[in-house]
């Protein structure tokens, strides 16, 4: 009699692994990529101006080039310069753009102020609310001080703003307290440049100074209400690590 041969199934091995797998990291290009993607969705011009910047930081190492009679070592040389010189322009029409998104929506000043690295907390959610207009207050701490940060126009603002500063002022013990307008009107500081104007504020509390500051402002507490995520636009920067392979 033929002896019988037992046979496994050929996907068992595999089959083993499968929940095993790693999972995929994103690149930076795949952040370049996406970046762009978005960018070109509110702004179709970009993808012209990326490509002019590029051929003109190439050909301007051309014409070095030819001067010097070293063609081919600027025109590798500058190859790197024009990549660094498109991703530049990437970033800030990405950062245009993001800002762009979400002008105008409740909390947007809260999504610039987002983009600070560090050195400042900021409630994530309105320290003060007019539930008729819809204007907002927003609060952080850092070493300049306090800043509230009002959403609306100034003539309504304003008002929202100072009323929240005599609260604020009765718990800080006389720490330094500024207060920003976000907007377009007369005396308003943009939304774009938001994060710049709130950085450019002199330190004048030390670490520890701070953190009583914190506390004690924790304390009165915020009004709740959602606010709308925008996009950060420093995704649209290369992530080095993932450019060395690590």
């Amino acid at each position: 009699m033929a002896r019988e041969r037992s046979t496994s199934p050929q996907g068992s091995s595999s089959s083993t692994g499968a929940g095993t797998g790693k999972v995929k990291k994103t690149r930076w290009y795949h952040q370049v990529w996406q970046a762009f993607q978005i960018t070109r969705q509110s702004d179709p011009a970009v993808t012209w101006i990326i490509l002019a910047v590029f051929l003109g930081i190439v050909a301007l190492g051309v014409v070095i080039g030819l001067l010097i009679n070293q063609l081919v070592y600027v025109l590798i040389l500058s190859i790197p310069f024009a990549v660094l010189g498109a991703m530049f322009v990437l970033a800030r029409r990405a950062e245009t753009a993001a800002y762009t998104r979400i002008e105008g929506q409740p909390g947007a000043a809260l999504a610039a102020l987002g983009t600070l690295r560090r050195g400042w907390t900021f409630t994530q959610e309105p320290v003060a609310v007019d539930p008729r207009t819809q204007d907002l207050v927003f609060r952080g701490v850092g070493r300049p001080g306090v800043v509230l940060v009002g959403e609306g126009p100034s003539h309504r603002v304003g008002k929202l703003l100072e009323a929240e500063r005599k609260r604020t002022a009765r718990v800080v013990s006389g720490a330094p307290i500024h207060l920003i307008q976000v907007g377009d009107g007369e005396g308003q500081v943009p939304l774009r440049k938001l994060p710049r104007t709130v950085t450019k504020l002199k330190p004048q509390l030390t670490k520890d100074e701070v953190a009583v500051v914190l506390r004690r402002v924790t304390s009165l507490g915020a009004a709740k209400l959602p606010v709308p995520k925008g996009i950060d636009p420093t995704r649209a920067r290369p992530d080095r690590k993932g450019m060395r392979g690590r």
